[in-house]
């Protein structure tokens, strides 16, 4: 009897769980039925400041840096929304500085050419990683301007991608060293360090290997596809009737270089008008694959050093990697408090041009100047526009 009674209560109880479960478990449904999931919080970003306001606060800092000449437009959302210009494009002759007037884009045409070279990634022209020795028709030691890699196989482990994103293993330029001769500091494809010498490899391998006119080129792929009608890697005799000349920190006169010779390094003379339309057009992707634009600004390679230059310190800097400081290919990624960002600078001791775009909201900030002291405000006017976006001027310009 006693057992009957356990059996029974035992029984009882199995009901009951299976009961209340059936229960739980139509609520549960119930809610999740009636109760949406919530959704990731959407990152907001701010309104840009008014044309107006940015004007003012760009002729208030060259003001405090004697800023000769500078010119900035701002994108977003992939259009070009404000373009300006302050200053003189010749101190003494007091030639205002103006939209369309002439300026040296300096190592922004690296960028242009890393757009050019996804472009014939795209049409299947070459792979980012072939490596060099398959693009061309014969040993690169045997082209005259690479004789000094004679014996070093070294050559043989680059590739279009690592030249792009600098991690061929030259130095900047072969005059900066001793000997004045080319030669691997690093092995290919193991660090970052930056290098002219590596985009004039790259130009080699495009004009010898796959029989491209760069200048050429690049005027139809980019510029003229994009509406740039005052750009050109090559000088052009138009351009002298409204040119910017250059200014040292000093203020020390420099006339602006006619070059003659294409650079893939550096050559491209352009002005505001035409760079607002260029990384605007850059910006939504135009003339590229979704996938290669994806790859333009992907960071790919881990950038531990504690400065951009000089190109060859070993020193490190833990706050690169906090950001994800990496190189894209002809520009430079990072991760910070406006999401992706990704930008290009364009120095020499007379020109300071840097370029910064925010992944979100597509934003733009542009920057030429035809004095290098500009560089001393950019910081304050891009926070001014963008934003805090986490730039890490430290490194880009060495400030602290």
């Amino acid at each position: 009897m006693a057992k009957h009674a356990r059996e029974g209560a035992l029984t009882i109880a199995v009901v009951a769980i299976i009961f209340y479960s059936g229960v739980a478990s139509a609520a549960l449904a119930t809610r999740h039925a009636t109760t949406p999931v919530p959704a990731p919080p959407v990152l907001t970003q701010r309104a840009l400041p008014s044309g107006e306001l940015m004007d003012a606060e760009a002729q208030r800092l060259m003001a405090i840096e004697d800023v000769k000449g500078m010119a900035f437009a701002v994108i977003d959302r992939g259009q070009v929304v404000h373009v300006a210009a302050f200053g003189l494009r010749n101190v003494e002759k007091r030639l205002p500085l103006k939209t369309d007037t002439v300026m040296y884009g300096a190592s922004l045409t690296k960028a242009v050419v890393a757009y050019l070279v996804l472009q014939l990634v795209d049409e299947g022209k070459l792979t980012l990683d072939t490596p060099v020795a398959d693009l061309l028709s014969k040993p690169l030691p045997e082209y005259a301007e690479f004789a000094d890699l004679a014996g070093d196989d070294c050559w043989r482990k680059l590739t279009p991608r690592m030249l792009l994103n600098h991690t061929s293993g030259f130095a900047n330029f072969r005059w900066i060293d001793d000997d004045k001769t080319l030669r691997f500091h690093f092995d290919p494809g193991t660090r970052y360090g930056y290098s002219g010498e590596g985009f004039y490899l790259l130009q080699t391998v495009l004009e010898e290997g796959l029989q491209i006119d760069l200048g050429a080129d690049a005027q139809r792929r980019v510029f003229d596809k994009f509406g740039l009608t005052r750009t050109s890697l090559q000088w052009r005799p138009d351009f002298a009737g409204n040119l910017a000349d250059g200014y040292a920190l000093d203020g020390s006169f420099e006339p602006h270089d006619e070059r003659s010779s294409v650079s893939a390094a550096g050559s491209m003379d352009t002005t505001i008008s035409d760079q607002a339309k260029l990384w605007a057009a850059i910006m939504r992707g135009d003339g590229l694959s979704t996938a290669s634009r994806a790859e333009f600004v992907r960071s790919q390679f881990p950038i531990t050093s504690a400065r951009q230059f000089p190109t060859l310190l070993t020193a490190t800097d833990a706050r690169g990697p906090a950001i994800g400081l990496s190189a894209g290919l002809g520009v430079i990624a990072f991760d910070g408090p406006a999401g992706h960002v990704w930008y290009k600078g364009g120095h020499n001791d007379w020109t300071g041009n840097q370029v910064i775009c925010l992944e979100r909201g597509q934003r733009c900030l542009v920057l030429l100047a035809n004095s290098v002291a500009a560089e001393k405000i950019y910081p304050a006017l891009a926070t001014f526009v963008l934003g805090n976006t986490g730039m890490p001027w430290w490194w880009e310009l060495g400030t602290p």
